[in-house]
């Protein structure tokens, strides 16, 4: 009963990470290669809150998406 038990246990736990995947969404606008060019993710309007592109995402970061054309790939 107990080797059933923690069989149950594991598999509900194993389906309640895999819902808690990540959904695609970015915490600053300003991380979404979309909104790169945007005037609020440009000096001098992002500089207040600290938001600028290069602020928030690591220069290898950016320039592996600008090379791979938008995907990170690992």
């Amino acid at each position: 009963m107990s080797k059933l038990r923690i069989f149950l246990l594991s598999t509900i736990l194993a389906l309640g990470l895999t819902s808690c995947g990540y959904q695609g969404f970015y915490r600053y606008p300003c991380q979404n290669p979309d909104n790169w060019e945007k005037a609020e993710c440009n000096p001098p309007i992002c500089e207040a809150s600290g938001t600028c592109t290069k602020d928030i995402i690591k220069k290898s970061t950016k320039s592996n998406l600008n090379t791979t054309g938008g995907t990170n790939n690992g």
